[in-house]
């Protein structure tokens, strides 16, 4: 990708100092905090997207003729006075789908799936879009509902719930292991089975080859597919701005994969 120096996330530093002043909550402090040092230090700022660029052209390199990315959207907005679901990408966001686009391989066709948030469709809109502009074909993107938190079944709950854990990571382990109400969220297993389900189907209606679809999500659901499906736990490395899990078929079998890890079997079916 563009080895031009990123800005080291000055834009996410002032709405996270922003924040910080006026988060009226200890959990929502302490994601702010967490947030704040990662773009101040610069961590891993330069790489976003670029683990799943070489995730991508691993796959495809070995033969594979279509394939399906489940994503976390691009770098966001914590903008306390809106709904979580409603903050937009930064510009610095914006400018990383574009350099994301641009990677990749431009023999792939792509298409393009994401939660109705509209941060996860400009993702998905502005990285077509790049991938276009430097000579790969594209079709569309549209919303998709399944990519969205449809899992959670009372967000006051969840967000309670997630509260008193004291963080994301934690309230999601109660949730894998059942500890949370049953009318707070769906059993996790369903959940990241559904996921798959979604994902798994794109590949049953082929469009160009060699082709990727890509299905730009949340962080909780990319931890929920990862920690079920792969074994890989929730505690584990962090899901970044355009991490991804790839999946895709050989004969009849379905194969998925993260970047920290080996491919694993799975099944759709529930």
């Amino acid at each position: 990708m563009d080895a031009r120096p990123f800005s080291k996330g000055k834009c996410e530093v002032c709405i996270a100092n922003r924040l910080e002043k006026n988060a009226g909550t200890a959990f929502l402090r302490s994601v702010v905090m967490q947030e704040k040092l990662r773009f101040t230090t610069g961590t891993h700022v330069n790489d976003y997207g670029d683990a799943t660029v070489g995730l991508i052209e691993s796959v495809f390199a070995n033969g594979v003729h279509h394939a399906v990315v489940l994503m976390r959207h691009s770098a966001r907005e914590f903008d306390p006075a809106v709904h979580d679901l409603a903050n937009p990408l930064t510009e610095e966001g914006r400018e990383r789908c574009l350099r994301f686009g641009k990677a990749l391989p431009k023999d792939l066709t792509l298409r393009a799936y994401a939660s109705p948030a509209a941060r996860c469709l400009e993702t998905a809109e502005l990285i077509l879009t790049s991938h276009r502009e430097a000579g790969g074909d594209v079709t569309r993107h549209r919303p998709l509902e399944a990519l969205g938190v449809f899992y959670v079944l009372d967000q006051m709950k969840m967000w309670k719930g997630m509260t008193e854990a004291g963080g994301m990571v934690n309230y999601l382990q109660q949730w894998f292991a059942g500890d949370v109400p049953l009318d707070a969220m769906m059993p996790s297993q369903l959940a990241a089975t559904l996921v798959l389900r979604v994902m798994t189907e794109k590949l049953s209606s082929p469009i160009g080859t060699p082709q990727l679809d890509i299905c730009v999500s949340h962080d909780m659901t990319v931890h929920l597919v990862r920690d079920r499906l792969l074994g890989e736990p929730v505690d584990g490395p962090r899901v970044e701005f355009l991490d991804a899990l790839i999946a895709y078929r050989d004969d009849d079998v379905y194969w998925l994969k993260s970047q920290h890890g080996e491919e694993r079997r799975v099944s759709p079916n529930l």
